[in-house]
């Protein structure tokens, strides 16, 4: 498997690998970015150890969002803004399905 993301599409391919059977690696870009582990909390770190990954065993990914680390690196200002322009007709989905 290849991905190439934050650490929760990361951990989500994790916890997909390890319910595959024959599984075999999973391609990551994460030591690029010297911030890309702080990005969440409650897991141990490195989160990758000897080219391993232990699949958590919390609820959901295992992990939680470190919103201070999120919000120093954001492209774009804003954080869970609000979406009022999904409340108009036009921007529902069933429209189209």
């Amino acid at each position: 498997m290849h991905y190439a993301g934050t650490p929760f599409g990361f951990l989500a391919s994790v916890h997909c690998a390890a319910a595959t059977e024959n599984f075999l690696c999973l391609e990551h870009h994460g030591v690029d970015t010297d911030f890309w582990e702080d990005l969440v909390v409650g897991i141990e770190k490195p989160i990758v150890q000897n080219g391993f990954v232990n699949v958590p065993d919390t609820p959901g990914l295992g992990v939680e969002p470190n919103e201070e680390v999120i919000k120093e690196h954001l492209y774009e200002p804003g954080y869970f803004e609000p979406t009022p322009e999904w409340n108009e007709e036009r921007a529902w989905d069933r429209l189209w399905s």
